[in-house]
């Protein structure tokens, strides 16, 4: 292990003990009754959400279910997200006919699989990792005539510890919305096991909080859903720091970076759970950081991206569901012009009891 690595190390273990100490504090409140916790929402709030219109699907492809399992109740979400990315925008915000030929042509495919357990009727426990495959050909070398050839890895992307706290359930008498506090671990496992960074080095819009690849980092969230049949609205805002990382002994500052959703759903048929989704995402990486250090890797001079998905969503059997849909960005800075087809299928397991929707 070099001295580089070591370093990198011993910085992550010290966030992740901090991390973890953090979540050991609140885990005791969320499994055992706690006037602190529990009288918010009241059992009878939440029974009468329960009740209301809801139906079993897959619900959004780009933002995690801001409505929380039941105790006891556990979903696996195996989600495939791929790239294609030949155009990149400039240093000002514009549209994808103002995108140019892209110095780096990127091919990527990125497996995800997520896991939640429901704790208490409050809190939700999750956990994903995933991997990634990426071909990129450096178009600049070629068109020079220098051969621009290919450079491809495959390994394992980063995992992240998730936990949500539901302070507010919607009420399906009134226009009170669900809304949910999102935190989130980012374990750079990616980096550990020796995954070749891609171009770019933001993993990709939508999967997710969008966050620096191999980067430990720390994202907060605050997330909102109403049900209004045949309609949900869902959306949500994170903010994620990345730790300090090292670089030949310089220690490097990335910025921070914002997250936003937006999703439409309109159920046209309850039965099956069939659906049509448009979904808004939007990344943008700042000039800033919350340490106050002064950015020096990465976009120095930030980037934006704003991406639309259509998507349908479907139900297989009462415990399975699925969705899929193509993500496209529509404007940029500093950012790859590309293209996201995705899918996924998420299964259900309620203790040999009914499944109960989010």
């Amino acid at each position: 292990m070099t001295a580089r690595d070591r370093n990198l190390t011993r910085q992550a273990a010290r966030h992740l003990l901090f991390y973890v100490w953090i979540i050991a504090l609140l885990l005791p409140a969320a499994a055992t009754p706690c006037d602190a916790f529990d009288w918010v929402p009241s059992d009878e709030e939440i029974q009468k959400y329960r009740k209301s219109w809801n139906p079993f699907s897959e619900g959004p492809l780009l933002i995690q279910s801001v409505d929380i399992h039941p105790a006891g109740q556990l979903s696996v979400r195996p989600f495939v997200f791929s790239q294609v990315a030949e155009k990149s925008y400039g240093n000002t915000l514009s549209l994808p006919s103002e995108a140019k030929d892209g110095p780096v042509h990127t091919y990527a495919v990125s497996p995800l699989v997520t896991m939640t357990y429901g704790l208490s009727n409050h809190f939700e426990l999750g956990a994903a990792t995933s991997m990634i495959a990426f071909w990129s050909k450096d178009t600049t070398s070629a068109n020079a005539g220098n051969g621009g050839p290919w450079t491809t890895d495959a390994g394992m992307g980063d995992t992240s510890i998730i936990l949500k706290y539901r302070p507010v359930v919607q009420d399906p008498d009134s226009a009170r919305p669900s809304f949910t506090l999102y935190q989130q671990l980012i374990l750079p496992t990616s980096r550990w096991t020796g995954t070749e960074r891609p171009p770019g080095g933001v993993a990709p819009l939508g999967r997710l909080p969008s966050t620096r690849f191999g980067e430990l980092g720390f994202t907060e969230g605050a997330t909102f859903r109403k049900n209004l049949k045949p309609f949900r609205l869902s959306g949500g805002v994170y903010y994620t720091y990345s730790a300090p990382g090292s670089d030949n002994n310089q220690t490097t500052y990335v910025g921070d970076v914002i997250n936003t959703r937006l999703v439409f759903e309109h159920f046209l048929s309850e039965k099956h759970g069939f659906a049509y989704n448009l979904e808004l995402a939007t990344v943008h990486t700042g000039t800033w950081r919350l340490d106050g250090h002064s950015v020096n890797r990465g976009a120095v001079n930030g980037s934006t991206v704003i991406g639309i998905e259509p998507a349908i969503q479907f139900k297989l059997t009462d415990s399975i569901v699925g969705a899929l849909g193509v993500l496209f960005t529509v404007a940029g800075q500093n950012a790859a012009d590309a293209i996201y087809p995705n899918f996924a299928f998420q299964w259900y397991w309620n203790q040999g009891k009914k499944v109960i929707m989010r």
